[in-house]
C-alpha cells in the first residue's frame, strides 16, 4: 500500500470519529455532513480519484468557513481549553474556535490532492 492510500485511510478513520463527535454537538447536521463530505473526498484520494473542480469548492469553502469562525484569541482559546480540562462546549466561541480548526484540518488533508488534481 502506498503512501496516499494509507494518508487518505488514515484521515477517513478519523473524519468519522469526527463525525461521530458531532453527534451532541448544537447544530450535528451541518458538521456531520461536512465530515462526511472529507470521508468521501478521502476515499475518493484512497482511490487516486482527484476530482478538480469538486476538490477546489471543498478547499475554498473550508477555508472561508476557517476565517468566518476565526476566534478573537487563538492563545485565550487554547488557554480556556487546558483550564476546562474536558470537551464540553462551556461558550459559543469555544464551538466556533473548534469548527474553525476542524474546517482548517479538512482543507490541509484536501490540499494534496488537489495539488495533484491541477497538476493534471
Amino acid at each position: 500500500m502506498n503512501i496516499t492510500k494509507i494518508f487518505y485511510a488514515t484521515w477517513a478513520v478519523l473524519f468519522a470519529l469526527f463525525a461521530y463527535w458531532q453527534f451532541n454537538d448544537p447544530d450535528p447536521e451541518v458538521w456531520v455532513s461536512t465530515y462526511v463530505v472529507a470521508i468521501i473526498f478521502c476515499l475518493f484520494g484512497f482511490r487516486g480519484i482527484f476530482p478538480k473542480i469538486p476538490l477546489t469548492v471543498l478547499v475554498v469553502a473550508c477555508l472561508v468557513g476557517a476565517v468566518y469562525f476565526w476566534p478573537e484569541s487563538v492563545s485565550d482559546w487554547i488557554v480556556q481549553e487546558l483550564e476546562q480540562k474536558n470537551l464540553s462546549m462551556k461558550t459559543p466561541q469555544m464551538e466556533e474556535a473548534r469548527e474553525t480548526f476542524g474546517l482548517m484540518i479538512i482543507a490541509l488533508v484536501m490540499l494534496p490532492g488537489l495539488i495533484k488534481a491541477w497538476k493534471k
